[in-house]
């Protein structure tokens, strides 16, 4: 498994708007695709601005075949909501 871990700033008064778009567009989009696990959403407690989005994906092929043009699509479905973000990537070693 792999985890796409992102990291949005997002005033802490749109917050709630915003993980509202953010449900419809690229919650409901990534369930759709194959070799996604799981998404989980994480507010910062030292830095209030800050939500992380956590998502495992089954292997890195299954992320890396989402199209570009999809990406693009959905970020524009988010309209006056979509924010920047950084990336980072890991690689599971171990659950339980």
């Amino acid at each position: 498994m792999v985890v796409e871990f992102l990291t949005f700033t997002v005033a802490v008064a749109d917050q709630g708007t915003w993980l509202e778009v953010e449900e419809r567009t690229w919650s409901r989009y990534l369930e759709q695709q194959p070799g996604f696990v799981s998404k989980q959403v994480w507010v910062d407690r030292d830095r209030a601005d800050q939500i992380h989005c956590v998502i495992t994906w089954a292997d890195q092929a299954s992320w890396d075949a989402i199209p570009d043009a999809d990406v693009e699509r959905v970020d524009a479905e988010m309209g006056e909501w979509f924010r920047p973000c950084t990336m980072r990537s890991f690689d599971v070693v171990r659950t339980r």
